[in-house]
């Protein structure tokens, strides 16, 4: 036999708006998705992207972002120059040098992040963290780091003192 619907009296009614009964219907229309409007996030612009990167350049070189445009950069995304992140940035826009970006390194890695502002590069720096989690991404990062790191000038020295 089923179980017949509770009926409310008047004391199990409140008259406070907080304590009213509001039946099922009416709770789960009001948090569908229906009713709200997600806006969704615009679409990666090489425009936009490039707009960002003369941002941080100077007059002087605007297809080079120096180490202090890349403070500013830092800066701006919340992330310290010594930050891990920032080596495995330099890693996904395959820069040769270390404390510069060139327009064409900062065009290919964001935007194969698409990431064209502020935000955008914000919302994916877990994502370049968690890649160092991967093993074989780390073993590509690590070979990377290590190359990138590595000044030129004590190569050369070091192979002249050697007679090579």
């Amino acid at each position: 036999m089923p179980r017949s619907k509770r009926r409310f009296t008047s004391t199990d009614m409140s008259t406070n708006d907080e304590d009213r009964y509001v039946p099922k219907r009416v709770r789960n229309s009001n948090s569908s998705r229906r009713n709200t409007r997600v806006e969704e996030p615009q679409s990666f612009s090489q425009k936009r992207c490039l707009a960002w990167f003369r941002e941080y350049t100077t007059p002087d070189d605007p297809d080079t972002l120096d180490p202090e445009g890349m403070e500013k950069f830092c800066e701006d995304i919340g992330v310290e120059p010594e930050n891990v992140v920032m080596l495995v940035l330099a890693y996904k826009m395959q820069a040769r040098k270390m404390g510069f970006f060139t327009k064409d390194e900062w065009l290919k890695g964001l935007g194969e992040m698409q990431c064209d502002s502020v935000q955008k590069l914000q919302c994916r720096l877990d994502f370049l963290r968690c890649l160092l989690n991967d093993p074989y991404q780390f073993k590509a990062i690590y070979r990377y780091a290590y190359d990138f790191a590595r000044c030129k000038v004590n190569i050369e020295q070091g192979s002249s003192q050697n007679g090579l």
